[in-house]
């Protein structure tokens, strides 16, 4: 257990750039996903708020957790991490599940978080690509380079 706690804090050790990219992706994530699961009457949080709790607070250290390792082992790291989240969300009702949504219709009620859990895995290995590329894009070496080509 040790070894893990070490290992954790190691990858916590980031620029506070690439911590700031990943709360721009993953809170306007956030925003857009709860507003577009309200709008469609799939499922929301209780409380506009949950984005920070959910996507800053709890997906961007796993997200920082799995950096780095095949996209599929940080997909099926982030389905158990998942997992536990939609199930807690919807055990304490700070999450709210539409009756007869459009995933009940498609998948059946009995599993709504399982493929809502299966959905949101995708973050993880996507968001740590995207946010890479930003962070790539945005590093002072590539804008000092930009700069001196059109000088």
């Amino acid at each position: 257990m040790q070894a893990f706690i070490e290992h954790a804090k190691s990858k916590m050790i980031v620029d506070k750039r690439l911590i700031f990219m990943y709360v721009i992706v993953y809170f306007s994530f956030g925003m857009i996903m709860n507003e577009f699961g309200a709008a469609v009457e799939i499922a929301r949080f209780t409380y506009w708020w949950q984005v920070i709790t959910c996507y800053i607070l709890y997906m961007i250290p796993v997200s920082l957790l799995l950096r780095g390792l095949p996209l599929r082992r940080q997909y099926a790291y982030g389905l158990i991490a998942m997992g536990v989240l939609e199930f807690c969300g919807y055990a304490f009702h700070t999450s709210y599940a539409y009756p007869n949504n459009l995933l009940d219709k498609f998948f059946d009620a009995r599993n709504f978080s399982l493929g809502m859990a299966m959905f949101f895995a995708l973050y993880f290995p996507l968001g740590n690509l995207l946010v890479g590329k930003l962070y790539d894009l945005a590093s002072p070496k590539e804008l000092d380079s930009a700069i001196e080509q059109k000088s």
